[in-house]
This record gives structure tokens, sequence and C-alpha cells, in this order.
């Protein structure tokens, strides 16, 4: 494996993060402390005091004003950073502009190293140990909804022209050959007047193959002429229909020369419209794009060392997260042949079933794929795990100083007892991070404010 370490070198002042940061302890989760949860629980969330994180609060941890200070990121007014001031930017709640669970997910194996073991008491950082949990039957892996591929269509100008007219805006629904657009062309009008000369060639040549068929008959024409007749005739009826096939494509528009419609190449919601009335269109453009949302995909990301177990075809059950009460029943459409290096999972394709627009691009969700059998999983409590993006994280501890990233599957839940099975990622008896994750996190997640705040030296 390829490992990913963050030397991090904190500056001096920075020893005090966390409101009510206290002892490092390791216990067993069956024996958490109340006082325990409720640091845990703060150190995840915001100051319920002065409304900014708890990690960033300069109020409850004074020793970080002069962090921000000496970043430039400082309101002298109200005493907070300027970044997450509660009272210059109310609309932030406290958090930084950027927010870090949407940022990229840090590798599998990135080591964050503080600077002294002691760092971590005053991060106010807790560990319990992962005990053994039930077995999981079959594969559990993170899913991405998105558009189905197939059901995608880029809709160009055919030829040159400008737009005269729209009949479509963004977010409708179009069926299949509606109009979309109008637009004039001065090279369209020239192709009509092509087709219309030789239109009249294909009847002049019609009229002259059947009087040169009838002077033979009389025994006046000879063969030889009528068979320079009948190919001059399929030459004319091959240019006409190759001209009014050009022409249909575009969907000519009968009632005026020099325009055409634009149609929908498929039934679907009109996701894009780049073009306005009057503007000039070139043929390399792309004018519309139309989505059929009755099908969408899911990406499952399938662990690396689960791959010898899933086919194509085999039977699969997503979850989304905001509509758990259902399940979306499916079979594996295609499985990527490369595996990603950082997150050692390779891509599984889903087609699924929308018929009534639950489903929308950009859910996060939950794959579970039948292979047989169960698989060993560790229990750890709920507040050790993070998600960063699409992935799910835990933080190891290696030593008193050294943390390990780990990307995490989390089994469905296994009751009311505070913890939850972790299909892979963590083995039992390793002690993951349940207080004071959010700085760990912050410090593996490239432009995040506790990246920010710290000298970070990369090192693979």
């Amino acid at each position: 494996m390829r490992w990913h370490i963050q030397q991090v070198v904190l500056f001096p002042l920075l020893l005090a993060l966390g409101c009510g940061a206290g002892p490092a302890k390791t216990t067993e989760p069956s024996q958490p402390s109340p006082t325990g949860q409720k640091e845990a629980a703060q150190a995840e969330g915001v100051c319920k005091e002065h409304g900014v994180l708890e990690a960033l609060c300069t109020r409850c941890n004074p020793k970080l004003a002069a962090v921000f200070q000496a970043k430039g990121d400082w309101c002298s007014e109200h005493g907070f950073p300027e970044s997450v001031c509660p009272k210059c930017h109310p609309e932030r709640g406290g958090k930084p502009a950027v927010d870090v669970a949407s940022d990229g997910a840090p590798a599998d194996g990135t080591k964050v190293r503080l600077k002294t073991g002691d760092t971590a008491r005053l991060a106010g950082i807790e560990t319990v140990r992962a005990v053994p949990g039930r077995r999981v039957s079959g594969i559990v892996a993170p899913a991405v909804i998105t558009y189905d591929p197939s059901r995608i269509a880029q809709v160009n100008a055919r030829s040159p022209g400008v737009v005269k007219r729209l009949n479509a805006e963004v977010g409708a629904w179009v069926r299949e050959g509606a109009p979309l657009a109008i637009i004039e062309s001065a090279s369209l009008s020239a192709d009509q007047s092509r087709h219309d000369a030789v239109r009249s060639r294909v009847r002049m040549a019609e009229v002259n193959y059947r009087r040169e068929e009838e002077l033979e008959r009389k025994g006046i024409s000879s063969r030889k002429e009528v068979s320079t007749a009948e190919q001059e005739l399929r030459e004319a009826k091959a240019e006409s229909e190759a001209l009014a096939a050009s022409l249909g494509v575009v969907g000519a528009d009968s009632g005026s020369r020099g325009r055409y419609v634009v149609t929908a190449p498929l039934s679907g919601i009109v996701t894009q419209r780049n073009v306005s009335t009057g503007r000039f269109v070139d043929s390399h453009e792309t004018l519309f794009e139309i989505i059929d949302t009755s099908t969408m995909w899911a990406e499952v990301a399938v662990p690396e060392d689960a791959l010898g177990s899933v086919r194509i075809g085999g039977p699969v059950v997503i979850t989304v997260s905001g509509i758990e009460a259902r399940e979306f029943r499916a079979t594996i459409a295609q499985l990527a042949s490369l595996v990603d290096p950082q997150t050692r999972t390779a891509k599984a394709g889903v087609r699924l079933a929308n018929p009534n627009g639950l489903l929308r691009a950009n859910m996060y969700g939950q794959a579970r794929i039948a292979v047989g059998g169960s698989r060993s999983s560790a229990a750890v409590p709920r507040g050790a795990i993070q998600r960063a993006k699409t992935a799910q994280v835990a933080f190891v501890r290696m030593s008193p100083s050294e943390y390990e990233t780990r990307r995490v599957q989390v089994a469905p839940s296994r009751g009311n007892d505070g913890l939850v099975e972790v299909a892979s990622g963590i083995l039992p008896g390793e002690e993951v991070v349940v207080a004071g994750s959010f700085f760990l996190k912050t410090e593996t997640l490239k432009d995040s404010i506790g990246a920010g705040c710290c000298d970070v030296d990369t090192k693979k």
C-alpha cells in the first residue's frame, strides 16, 4: 500500500485546540463515560455559547486569536476569525466558507503526525477500541446517484444560422420530437434551392426514361439509349434522397424557406439551454441538453478486496439518504477494469428505474451486493465515522502522536446500542478516534480551515 504521511507542525499557540479539551482517554465502547460522550459531541459541533465551531472558538480558546491574527483572518470588532465571525457572516453559521465535508476525501492510509504526543490531549482527542461486530451478509459499499449516461442527449445546431424562436426552457419536460427552437440559416436556404433543382432534374430524368422506353418498344430507340436514361434517373434520385435526408435531419420548416426546427431526440428534462433569441449559432455548438430521468445511474465504489466476488449481472440493493424507507433493487451493469490508487476501489455501474422521480443526481446512498455467505466486521461508536465528500472515514491511533485515516464501509444499522458495523477498513481491537476527529479531518483535507492554520509538510 502506498502511504501518505502528513507531518503537522503546529503553531505553538495552536496547542489549545478544542473547547473544553480534556485528557486523552482509551476506553472500551461498552463502558463509555457520559462526560466523554458530551465532550465528543461538543468537539464535533458548534459552540452553543458563541455560535462558532468549537475547534475555532477564540473566546473559549484565547490563544487561537494570535494564529488567526497572524494569518490576517481576524475581526477586531467582534473578536472572532473574520472567516467565521457570526456577526459579520451570520449566513455561515460559524463555519468556514469552504465546507470541508464537501472537499475531496483523504487517501486511505493518510497519516497525521502531531508535533508532540501532548497535542492530542490538548486537542481533546479521545479514542475507544473497536469490538468484534456481527457478521455482515454480502458486500456493503458507498454509492452516488448520477444520470444514466445512455439517456443524455446533446442537441446541436445542424446548420449555422440565427435563432429566431425558442420553445423550451430549462427544467421543462419535453417529448421526443417536440420543437425546441427555430433557426434561420442562409446555408439551409441554399441547400433547399439546390434540392428544388435536383427534384426538377429527377422529374426530367423520369420523363426522358419513359420516352426512351416507349421509343424502344416502337423500334426507334436502342437499348443503350434506354440504359443511359435509366442511369441518369438513378443518379438524380440518389442526389435528391441525400439532400432530402440532410434537410430532414434538421427538421425543415415547410412554412418558411431558410428555416429549420431543432427537435428533441428523446423525451426528458431540459437541463441546459445555451442560446438566446437572435444569437448566431454554429453547427459545433450544443444548444440544449436533455436528460431522461426515468432511469438513473448509481456509481458504487467496490472495495478492491471484494472485486473477486462481484460480477456483471449480480444482484444489488441500494438505499439512498433521504429516502431510506425505499430500496432500489437492480443488477450490476458495468464494472470498471481499473482500481483507484487512492481509494483502492473500482466503480460498478447500476441502472435504476426512477418512474416517480425520487432519485436525483448527486444523492448519496449505500449498496448491498449479494455474494453469498457473510464477512467479518468491527463495531465502533457512531461518532467515530466522518463523512468527506462521497467517502466515510475514521481515524485510527497508531501511536501517541500519529493517527491514520481509514476509508470505511458502514454496514446497515445494528440497533440502538450506539454502535455501527464497519464492514471494512477497521479491525477489532484497533483504537478509533471518537472525539477531536474534526481536527484530524481538517488536517487531511486540502484548503480546509485546519490545514490553513498549520504548516503541513506532505511526504509520500
